[in-house]
Parts: C-alpha cells; structure tokens; sequence
C-alpha cells in the first residue's frame, strides 16, 4: 500500500525539479495546474480509495493535501511569471512560498506512508 504514497511523493519531487530548472534557466517547464499533474490526478483518482485502506487517520491527512497542492501550483506559476518578466525579488519571495508549501506536501506525504504501514 505505502507505495502509492511514496510514488506520489516522488511525482510530487519531480514536478517541483522541473520548475526550478525553469526558474534557474535550465529548463522550459512552464507548470500546470493542481489537478493536471501526476499527484493532483492520483488525488482526482485513486487516492481517497487508497488512503481509505489505510485507515480513518490516513483519510484525513489525504484530504489535508488539498489546500497545501493547489496553493503549491499557484506559488509555483506565480514564481514562473514574475520570473519570465524579470521580477526576480518578487519570484524569490514566491519561490519561498512554493518550497514551503512543497514541504507541506512532502510531510503528508510521508506520513500517509507511516500510515499505510501501520495498517498493515
């Protein structure tokens, strides 16, 4: 069962990757928005089913992830336009969102894994 969580939080990383290559020049990901990606499609899908399995606990932590992933989308495409129009201290400050918000994700992530194993 865990997989699945750690699957996601591995899209969630390389979604995250491909925007800072963008953002350091490095790149041309121009983003998408919280349902197209790879976790916002898990979270559309399958999701709620498999964080179901995994107990009450991981239900709720599941429907935690919302408000955090799409606010993650929005920093992040701020973070591209205002870099894009060379507003770099307005970027940073949105990049700092994106990374904070990033590492929301990836705590919940990991912790519908601990869930998921202790349902086992």
């Amino acid at each position: 069962m865990g997989a699945f969580f750690l699957l996601r939080l591995n899209d969630h990383i390389q979604y995250l990757n491909r925007i800072k290559a963008t953002l350091n020049g490095t790149g041309d990901f121009r983003g998408g928005s919280h349902h197209d990606c790879k976790l916002g499609k898990w979270m559309d899908g399958a999701g709620p089913a498999e964080a179901a399995e995994a107990g009450p606990a991981a239900k709720a932590v599941f429907d935690s992830l919302a408000e955090p992933h799409q606010q993650f989308h929005e920093a992040s495409a701020k973070a591209l336009e205002l870099s894009l129009a060379g507003q770099a201290s307005e970027a940073e400050a949105e990049m700092t969102a994106m990374h904070t918000l990033s590492g929301v994700l990836v705590d919940r992530l990991l912790e519908l894994d601990r869930l998921s194993g202790a349902a086992k």
